[in-house]
């Protein structure tokens, strides 16, 4: 089975709401896309509901993505924050269930842009500490059907998870049914020394791919090595989405916090299109390999 194509609506919009989400889930449907990313940033700001018919309507499979401000955290906070986080989550899951998505993705751990040193006996620490606060959300999931995908960011961006081999220390010990890892390949061209060696390393509990250049635009006009980790996903018998994850510059929170300085491409239709275009093609490319049991 070959793995479905998604795009981010923070493409477009940071926050959204039900009206800008129909029109975006419209014009993607429409352009060829199989999926779609949408980030649940602030309950009820988009109609769940609605969503999911909207989706079955247009034949989108959805995946709901988890956004991390500050004071979203799982770890290094008071008990009270990581109980409200954990709620928030929990949510996340439950939107998922009426929207028809299978997973709930991103850095769920702490919030994006939060950094402090760690001397190696405080990571196991603070590993450890991560993992039991996860453990409910991913008892929460299991029960409901959905999988986590947990995202290592870069270094500016976190200094919790970096790479594939930290997220998986995190994970270990969570059911594979229930935890994954979500790679992206902006983060991971900053972390990792190979890329398809971190998707080979990443293996079946790899269970959500962002597919961004390495400038976060469309993927395919830029440096990183997509031969090599479509042959790498083709060896792990990667079948699940790969989603472009990219962010508008016209939204004065969201590029601050991603660091978008610049337009990406001429417009956000055109990033969508570009990157949908060269996935189909990379995908097709692809070595013939059983899909995961």
């Amino acid at each position: 089975m070959a793995p479905l194509i998604a795009v981010n609506t923070f493409v477009w919009h940071s926050l959204i709401t039900t009206e800008q989400l129909e029109d975006v889930a419209r014009r993607v449907a429409q352009w060829g896309f199989d999926a779609i990313e949408i980030p649940l940033e602030r309950e009820g700001d988009w109609d769940p509901a609605a969503a999911g018919a909207l989706f079955a309507e247009l034949g989108l499979t959805p995946v709901v993505g988890a956004v991390m401000p500050p004071g979203r955290e799982l770890v290094a906070a008071a008990p009270e924050v990581v109980a409200d986080t954990q709620r928030y989550l929990r949510r996340c899951v439950d939107v998922a269930v009426t929207i028809g998505a299978a997973r709930v993705i991103g850095p769920i751990y702490a919030s994006v842009g939060r950094t402090w040193r760690m001397t190696p006996q405080e990571r196991r620490a603070m590993v450890g500490e991560l993992r039991e606060a996860l453990r409910p959300v991913a008892d929460h999931a299991g029960e409901h059907g959905v999988q986590l995908g947990v995202e290592p960011l870069n270094r500016f961006e976190t200094s919790v998870l970096n790479t594939t081999a930290q997220a998986l220390e995190l994970v270990d010990g969570l059911p594979p049914e229930c935890v994954g890892l979500n790679l992206d390949t902006f983060h991971m061209n900053i972390e990792e020394r190979s890329l398809p060696e971190a998707v080979r390393e990443a293996g079946e509990r790899l269970v959500h791919l962002h597919t961004c250049a390495n400038d976060r635009g469309a993927p395919g006009r830029d440096h990183i090595d997509w031969d090599g980790i479509g042959a790498a996903l083709a060896e792990v018998g990667y079948d699940g989405v790969l989603g472009i994850e990219s962010f508008t510059v016209d939204n004065d929170t969201i590029a601050t916090a991603a660091a978008i300085w610049r337009p990406l491409a001429p417009s956000p239709d055109a990033l969508a299109q570009d990157g949908l275009a060269f996935l189909r093609g990379w995908t097709a490319g692809w070595a013939v390999s059983p899909a995961r049991g």
